[in-house]
């Protein structure tokens, strides 16, 4: 994605909280096929505010995705590149969707809400936006034979998330009815209640900042939202969009679908081979794709760093010497690092290259390859 876009068509779909932000004078954009708020203000004070405080984003485009069954931990098994029969009650864990050949169909977070091993369970599915159908078809392809069932649960969920140093305490205030949220591990979940709403709160995120997720049904999202406003005066919480949700992911090294991740990438390519449970598990959709692995030539996912203020951007050409062995998949100036910072696809041989540069319409950058993630909160600590 970019810090800009084209304005949202009457077609876009509309999250539960869209009056909201156009109350609050967000700058709306098409993102993929929703209406959403790229901006409210300014870019930088908003990834600041993550950094240092806190910020709230609306992320009801993501598609919610409920698997119930006596079959359903081993159809997820089967379905995806993950062992999930074997994720605890509550637990979260990220995995993905891979096709036949491989390459991956989306990424996704999967939460136990029901269950525990490999009986009847109850898993809810996260997927991206842009590809709800294609995962949709493709779990409805893969549960033949399965005891289990597939439900689209998007358009009836809302989903925010706080994220940021002081997310803890904002989530804390608002009166939830749930087990001390201080307890909460990452990558857990559980059950609480607001104001009589049930609500999945998860310790999750995609910033590289503390933070947490709150699905509840559509209707209460607005009560929900201001409720978090309410408690975050007192910290500094920023509303925040998209375009701040992306320099901050790209400083965490976190991939994005569409720019990291795609059908023509296996996971082995982009850092993700510890993802697929080869060794846990029996077959699985792309298990022989997988084992066979990338041609010996594939591109291989690898991060950037250079000098200055010129930011590379996707799809600038990445050069070792005066040939050009990629292309650069997501760019920015780092708000936090203050240089610029990119990740790339690049020929193998290229990613331990001390020639590399990114050619930024018509001028040669320098660049360093470097280990991801760019920034983490230990290191800043």
């Amino acid at each position: 994605m970019t810090a800009t876009g084209t304005p949202p068509s009457e077609a876009a779909g509309r999250t539960p909280l869209l009056a909201v932000h156009e109350a609050a004078g967000a700058q709306l954009i098409d993102f993929a096929g929703w209406a959403m708020p790229v901006r409210y203000g300014s870019d930088l004070a908003e990834h600041q505010a993550v950094r240092e405080r806190a910020g709230l984003f609306d992320l009801s485009h993501m598609a919610e995705i409920r698997v119930r069954g006596a079959e359903s931990a081993a159809f997820l098994d089967h379905a995806l590149a993950g062992r999930l029969s074997a994720i605890e009650l509550w637990q979260a864990k990220y995995s993905l969707l891979l096709a036949e050949q491989g390459g991956i169909v989306d990424d996704v977070i999967v939460y136990r809400t029901a269950g525990t091993g490999t009986g009847a369970s109850e898993f809810l599915v996260v997927a991206n936006a842009s590809n709800r159908t294609a995962v949709l078809d493709a779990l409805a392809a893969r549960v033949a034979g399965f005891d289990a069932t597939i439900d689209d649960e998007t358009d009836d969920t809302a989903l925010v998330a706080v994220q940021g140093p002081a997310a803890a305490a904002i989530v804390g205030a608002i009166g939830l009815e749930s087990e001390p949220i201080e307890q909460l591990r990452y990558y857990r979940s559980l059950p609480a209640v607001f104001e009589g709403e049930d609500v999945l709160l998860a310790r999750t995120g995609y910033t590289g900042e503390d933070g947490f997720e709150l699905y509840i049904a559509a209707h209460a999202a607005e009560d929900l939202w201001r409720a978090l406003v309410l408690a975050g005066e007192a910290h500094g919480l920023a509303l925040c969009g998209l375009a701040a949700r992306d320099t901050l992911r790209l400083e965490a090294g976190m991939p994005l679908y569409g720019h990291e991740l795609s059908l023509d990438t296996l996971p082995a390519q982009v850092g993700l081979g510890r993802v697929v449970a080869l060794k846990t598990k029996g077959d699985f959709v792309g298990r022989s794709a997988v084992e066979a692995g990338p041609a010996a030539d594939a591109p291989v996912l690898v991060g950037l760093t250079a000098e200055g203020r010129r930011a590379p951007r996707a799809g600038y050409p990445v050069l070792d010497g005066d040939r050009v062995v990629g292309t650069v998949t997501s760019g920015a100036l780092s708000p936090t690092l203050g240089h610029p910072i990119a990740m790339a696809l690049v020929e193998p041989g290229s990613a331990t290259s001390d020639a590399l540069s990114v050619d930024v319409r018509g001028t040669r950058l320098p660049a360093a390859a470097t280990d991801l993630p760019f920034y983490t909160r230990e290191a800043r600590a």
